[in-house]
């Protein structure tokens, strides 16, 4: 399993954790909606920036000595 797929499932377990307490403090349910797509979103950005590979250093190109 790719290490994003690893690292979005893990956020979206903290995502229904925190929400679901949410709902147990008695948020209304649009606002359990709008926290969710914020984690979500989140979740995704923090999970490209952290599992993406660096592209690799451009080679030089060799340069020719012709006059």
């Amino acid at each position: 399993m790719p290490s994003f797929v690893i690292y979005l499932l893990g956020f979206v377990i903290l995502a229904g954790g925190i929400l679901f307490g949410a709902s147990i403090l008695g948020v209304d349910n649009q606002w359990l909606a709008v926290i969710g797509m914020i984690l979500l979103g989140l979740g995704v950005i923090t999970g490209v920036a952290r599992t993406r590979r660096r592209d690799a250093p451009a080679a030089s190109e060799p340069t020719s000595d012709k006059v």
